[in-house]
């Protein structure tokens, strides 16, 4: 490393800043996945040891908690390409090529600028000039192996969820009324003013024929819509938002209240005054998940709306 470190590092490159790249893809892995946070911080040791100055060492970690996939959204990334762009580094770090961009185009962008401008990249398994031709073949590679890479990972998860979801055992987000109880059952939420919140949603969608119509009805009585926080320190939790427009679509794409609500009908095509419905349809998906015994909530009265599916 030292003896191929002396060819490829010149004065010129020392001349100009080393900018150290710090990714992580999710909120979650930055939170949980410490250690691999604190070896790109590390990487700064290898800058310094290859005869940069600690100050001239700029760290760009704006993207923590952001996906490589792309280049959009990742502020830290273009600001990177764009000082490479101005001859501003003198070498790019990165723990390894998938921190940078998991994504080709994205990636030989980055190679074409670093070779324009003379710019060195280092990652944990060594130092790379983009001008050599070796050394931007075994680059390329990194690059193809880090997109097929992320290719294969959804791919696996999505087959783990095509699997669960043919045995029935996929468990999907419910909607507003529904609850999964500790055998991991779908029960009605035992709130009883989230049910009769939906089954006012109910009643007023087959009062009016649309959904617009119901929201138009919720926010002139200035009515609040419940909703159970999924995630965070405060999951579970019974909640407000002030338009039941996303709650009543997904209600309606529900199998259970498909079948036993007005709701159910115009999710199916009809409007109960007999107009096109205005409310959204399931997704066109080829694979749906086993069916369950869902309770179902409608727009009767309290003595006739909940039965078994």
């Amino acid at each position: 490393m030292a003896a191929d470190a002396a060819e490829k590092v010149t004065i010129d490159h020392l001349r100009r800043a080393a900018y150290l790249y710090v990714r992580q893809s999710t909120l979650r892995q930055v939170v949980e996945n410490t250690t691999s946070t604190d070896r790109q911080y590390a990487l700064r040791q290898r800058a310094v040891a290859l005869g940069w100055a600690a100050e001239q060492v700029i760290v760009i970690d704006e993207d923590l908690g952001r996906s490589g996939a792309s280049a959009q959204g990742r502020d830290g990334f273009q600001r990177l390409v764009a000082d490479v762009g101005m001859g501003r580094a003198g070498i790019v770090l990165g723990l390894e090529v998938s921190r940078l961009a998991r994504n080709n185009a994205d990636w030989h962008r980055l190679l074409e600028i670093c070779a324009l401008t003379q710019t060195l990249i280092l990652d944990e398994d060594g130092l790379y000039d983009p001008c050599s031709f070796n050394d931007r073949l075994v680059l390329g590679l990194k690059g193809a192996m880090s997109e097929a890479e992320l290719h294969l990972l959804k791919a696996r998860l999505r087959g783990g969820q095509l699997a669960k979801a043919r045995r029935g055992e996929l468990a999907m987000p419910l909607p507003v009324g529904f609850v999964h109880d500790p055998a991991g059952r779908v029960v009605l939420d035992p709130d009883q003013g989230v049910q009769q919140a939906v089954r006012h949603l109910f009643s007023t969608f087959e009062r009016t024929g649309s959904a617009r119509a119901t929201v138009k009805a919720f926010a002139d009585q200035h009515l609040l819509f419940p909703l159970r926080v999924r995630t965070g320190p405060n999951r579970g939790e019974l909640g407000g938002i002030p338009s039941p427009t996303t709650a009543s679509c997904r209600c309606c794409t529900t199998p259970a209240t498909q079948a036993r609500s007005p709701m159910g009908a115009a999710a199916r095509g009809a409007a109960p005054t007999g107009r096109p419905a205005t409310c959204c349809n399931p997704a066109r998906t080829g694979s749906r998940s086993s069916p369950t015994r869902t309770p179902a909530i409608s727009a009767g009265s309290s003595s006739r709306t909940t039965s078994a599916a």
